[in-house]
């Protein structure tokens, strides 16, 4: 408590003025509801006080029933804080296993002023478990809104209430874990802690999950988001007691990651990842968002125009493009209906096929569909040569992209990345290790010695001389010209090249951004959901991931 508080005992609540705002200690023992003395009665009586209305929510009322909301969960009385949710059941679920399952033995919950429907507020809460208590403080935030049969004023509820970090069917829970921490050091042993790589930390609580046990530590006392899927990794957020963690080599690179941290840090939204072409070590990966979701390894977004590097590949392979060969890139191509356009409608007239890439010509790629002859010729070619599709097994879980079986205007729109396409940064990422090697090497966190699980493996190798010609083509486009210059000029060396992207979202105010790069063994991707342009949000974070290696 501030020192310059002013308190006051009443009804068994500790009541203190702070800046002039109310709010209450309440200690969460007994039974639900049985000992809230008269905080608990207040609660009551405000929630039998809540009148029904009509219209949209007032601040007046948001910040009521806020107020009686919270003093209901402080107290630990699940059954009033459920009455004044639209979402009883859940509700009280919830706030009892606050006390009974997340071991809190009292919290401090305390409001903020209401933003009209939404208010926020501030937690201090004191997980106790075994004669140890630690406290964990955290900021959340509620909407209320207008019960559609009783009218009254309701919290909306979410998990997120409880905790920001929650999300659908997650729980809070305190104990024991069954996975033993691990120590995680990067490819020259320096630990990897989520205190220095804060975004590390879904994947170190992934690598946890998977190799706690294979590393000969004990578990400690913890308290996690128990996620609803049982593959996913548990979430730790506070430490009781300390555990004996095992040590657990990854082929991270922490000045790599140090880089990605920071890069990703100047946009929301954001994700990237680094691959080593010449292993398939992933040397960083790093996200920037509210949800803490790992999306540059399990995300599924169309990627765009980096989707082309595939395309290319596969016009390249069939003899319809080559690097120094002209080829088309008119304003506008029709494909069984739909008209596709270039941005700006720009178009190229006796240019080779490679300046159509490195200004990403849209129409340069979907106007050659006729001569395909065969809807499944670009899923193809993504897996067979690029591994997309394949099941790859990094260490921890990731999504290894998608490329399906379509047709109509659906196909041509795969052509440049759009459509039923779904990838992640480091998707992309080994999409560009592969173009630079001519060969598919599955990315990796750790080694597949530590455990023996077998790696996916391409049928082939791209032809011979398309890995060379893609090479070529995203040298001019990170050169004089091309879409991705601008992010690249700031990237040391001559020896490098990249792709931009923007990828159209249904309902979105501005496509997401894509960019991926390479320099020397180096390849990353990123994306920037509603970034816009590749080169402007996506680009700037990969070339600062480039320059760290």
């Amino acid at each position: 408590m501030n020192g310059a508080a002013k308190g006051a005992i009443v009804g068994g609540v500790f009541l203190a003025m702070v800046g002039g705002t109310a709010y209450g200690v309440y200690a969460l023992v007994g039974d639900a509801g049985d000992g809230g003395g008269a905080g608990d009665r207040s609660t009551k009586n405000n929630a039998a006080a809540a009148a029904k209305g009509s219209g949209p929510v007032t601040e007046k009322e948001a910040a009521a029933t806020a107020k009686a909301f919270l003093a209901a969960w402080a107290a630990g009385d699940d059954a009033t804080a459920a009455a004044l949710t639209n979402n009883a059941q859940a509700a009280q679920t919830a706030v009892a296993d606050y006390r009974a399952k997340a071991m809190v033995s009292k919290a401090v919950i305390t409001p903020g002023a209401a933003e009209g429907a939404s208010v926020p507020f501030k937690v201090e809460a004191e997980i106790s478990h075994a004669g140890t208590a630690k406290t964990l403080v955290y900021d959340s935030r509620l909407s209320v809104v207008r019960g559609t049969e009783s009218g009254r004023a309701l919290v909306d509820w979410q998990p997120s209430v409880i905790h920001p970090q929650l999300q659908k069917d997650e729980k809070l829970r305190a104990g024991t874990p069954a996975s033993p921490p691990v120590k995680a050091v990067d490819r020259n042993g320096k630990e990897l802690t989520p205190e220095q790589y804060p975004s590390l930390r879904p994947v170190l609580d992934a690598l946890r999950k998977t190799y706690g046990e294979k590393t000969g530590g004990t578990p400690g006392v913890e308290l996690w988001i128990e996620p609803a899927a049982q593959d996913a990794p548990k979430r730790s957020l506070l430490t009781l007691v300390e555990g004996k963690p095992g040590e657990l080599r990854t082929v991270l690179d922490a000045d790599v990651q140090a880089a990605a941290e920071k890069a990703v840090a100047q946009h929301p939204e954001a994700s990237v990842v680094a691959v080593q072409p010449s292993t398939g070590d992933i040397l960083a990966v790093a996200n920037h968002r509210r949800d803490g979701f790992n999306a540059a390894m399990q995300g599924r977004r169309a990627p765009g125009s980096t989707m082309k590097i595939v395309t290319a590949a596969m016009l390249l392979e069939k003899g319809l493009v080559a690097a120094d060969r002209p080829a088309d890139c008119p304003q506008s191509v029709s494909w069984d209906g739909k008209v596709f356009h270039n941005l700006n409608n720009f178009s190229l007239k006796g240019q080779p096929f490679s300046t159509s890439f490195a200004k990403s010509c849209n129409t340069a790629f979907i106007g050659l569909i006729d001569e395909v002859h065969d809807n499944g010729a670009l899923p193809r070619v993504a897996k067979e040569a690029f591994g997309i599709g394949l099941d790859w097994k990094t260490g921890i879980p990731s999504q290894d992209g998608s490329v399906p079986v379509t047709s109509g205007p659906a196909a041509a729109a795969e052509y440049i990345g759009q459509g039923a396409i779904q990838m992640n940064p480091l998707n992309v990422a080994s999409i560009t290790a592969t173009a630079r090697t001519g060969v598919f090497r599955q990315p990796v966190l750790v080694k597949a010695s530590l455990d023996g699980r077998a790696l996916a493996a391409a049928p082939r190798a791209l032809a011979p001389g398309v890995s060379a010609q893609l090479v070529k083509m995203m040298k001019q486009a990170a050169g004089p010209g091309g879409t991705a210059a601008g992010a690249m000029s700031s990237v040391g060396g001559s020896d490098k090249g990249a792709k931009t992207g923007s990828a159209e979202v249904d309902g979105a105010a501005a496509p997401d951004s894509w960019f991926t790069g390479f320099r020397g063994d180096v390849a990353a991707a990123a994306m920037v959901e509603g970034g816009g342009h590749g080169g402007d949000s996506a680009g700037p974070i990969v070339a600062t991931v480039l320059n760290a290696s």
